[in-house]
């Protein structure tokens, strides 16, 4: 069994979720070891995520010849971002770097990424200023991004680049599930790694299959946002959310029916059948509702957040 590079003071993690990607994933390692091989010590984890071709057996193949690379096969497909997680979770580098197994991320860009985290970056995202996609893939995943620049705050041009660099601790204190993998940035900066920049990176053309992503994708992905956001904004203070929703509706439907009153009894108007008398009510109602799910969320966070501790980053 191959031996090199060495196990022990792993520099760098590579953590490449697989799924039906039988023809690339040989060419993958080759590339990986070119790069990588005579400056870091490394370990690469293939993550099969329910593929149906032959995929794991070639991570099986490789892995009986060469103790640096390990594999995680899920039971089933469960998608990009708990292939991630696994891998994460698995993954013992100082530095851990995901990439695609589909031959359009380039290894040789990892060492410079690597290099960034050292000079003080906490994470290190892919930007395909050149893409070799079709049109249906790079127009939406254009205003994708721009959208999702604008709400996260953070400067990035390409969120769903799969070729990332991390320090260890910033995958080791985030969790995927869903789709959340094209929020990482997000998360880490939720969880105080604000260091984040990009770097313009290498993207080839899809050499064997065909995308496993449609459309589709970024419906789901504008859903993730708008959960993430919210999450991001209220887990710890529901009320502020539901609450303030829940009292101006109550004042809007107030201000109606007080108005509806005063018609009543001034000027002795008929209010029975009118729809704004309705509309103030059905508004006072949300209203209570909005402000009853607030307080219920208080109480359920209230048990949740005693048991949370703040993370430290530095003593000295």
């Amino acid at each position: 069994m191959e031996d090199t590079p060495s196990q022990t003071n792993i520099d760098i993690s590579i953590v490449v979720p697989v799924y039906n990607e039988e023809e690339s994933l040989p060419e993958l390692e080759k590339a990986i070891n070119k790069a990588l091989s005579a400056d870091y010590n490394y370990e690469i984890i293939f993550v099969d995520d329910g593929s149906s071709d032959t995929s794991w057996q070639q991570v099986l193949s490789m892995g009986a010849e060469k103790d640096f690379i390990h594999g995680i096969a899920l039971s089933h497909n469960y998608g990009k971002s708990v292939a991630l997680q696994a891998g994460f979770e698995k993954a013992k580098g100082r530095y851990v770097v995901t990439m695609d197994a589909d031959l359009q991320d380039d290894p040789n860009e990892v060492p410079e990424m690597v290099q960034m985290l050292k000079d003080g970056y906490d994470l290190v995202s892919g930007w395909k200023k050149e893409r070799h996609d079709p049109i249906s893939k790079t127009i939406p995943s254009k205003f994708f991004n721009f959208v999702t620049r604008k709400v996260a705050g953070i400067e990035l041009h390409d969120f769903n680049c799969g070729l990332k660099a991390y320090r260890a601790e910033v995958v080791k204190n985030i969790y995927l599930y869903g789709e959340l993998h094209r929020y990482i940035p997000m998360l880490a900066k939720r969880e105080g790694y604000t260091r984040i920049t990009e770097k313009v990176v290498t993207h080839h053309a899809r050499k064997y299959g065909k995308t496993k992503f449609g459309l589709s994708r970024f419906m789901n992905g504008f859903l993730d946002l708008i959960t993430i956001t919210f999450v991001q904004r209220y887990l710890q203070k529901p009320m502020h959310f539901f609450g303030t929703v829940g009292v101006l509706l109550l004042v809007a439907g107030g201000g109606i029916n007080l108005y509806m009153a005063f018609l009543k009894f001034v000027y002795g108007q008929g209010i029975g059948d009118r729809p704004l008398l309705f509309l103030g009510i059905l508004l006072m109602v949300v209203g209570v509702q909005f402000f009853s799910t607030g307080l219920l969320g208080e109480m359920i966070n209230k048990n949740n957040v005693k048991d949370q501790k703040p993370r430290v980053r530095e003593i000295i």
